[in-house]
């Protein structure tokens, strides 16, 4: 599923696929591999992993070991906000990094950019409260099978 034509950013690059992989786990009702969840959303398996690993930390979803491990989800989806899982796997940082040298007025921009987009995301957090897992998936047509993976 590309998202390169759709003309919206949708949040932080791990949001789009943390919500996927939400509703995959709800569509399974049980346990998926990060392989299985990783065809199903059109993404690398290490790459999902990293982002389920985040939905862990958040309590979003539990890993589970062994020969018939996965991941599934820790509470019901329509307990989990959208504001949950943006929260969960957003990047934090400056746009000050080590091998640039902002100098003080960088720092001082960046301060005052951190500021007014700090409120913004506010209120976007505040926004993404009011929808759940279970709400986004009312909004889409769901195919039984899902995509064809080899595993």
């Amino acid at each position: 599923m590309s998202t390169a034509n759709r003309g919206i950013p949708i949040g932080p690059p791990r949001f789009g696929i943390a919500v996927h992989a939400l509703v995959w786990l709800t569509q399974s009702g049980g346990v998926l591999s990060s392989g299985s969840i990783a065809c199903q959303v059109n993404s690398h398996a290490t790459f999902l992993r990293r982002v389920l690993q985040t939905l862990v930390q958040a309590g979003l979803v539990e890993a589970r070991e062994g020969r018939d491990g996965g991941y599934i989800l820790k509470k019901p989806s329509g307990q989990i906000t959208l504001a949950d899982v943006y929260v969960a796997v957003r990047a934090d940082g400056s746009d000050c990094e080590e091998n640039v040298d902002c100098g003080e007025a960088g720092q001082q921009l960046d301060l005052a950019l951190e500021k007014i987009l700090s409120g913004a995301e506010q209120h976007t957090i505040e926004y993404l409260r009011q929808y759940t897992i279970a709400d986004v998936m009312a909004r889409v047509e769901f195919f039984a099978a899902g995509r064809e993976c080899e595993e």
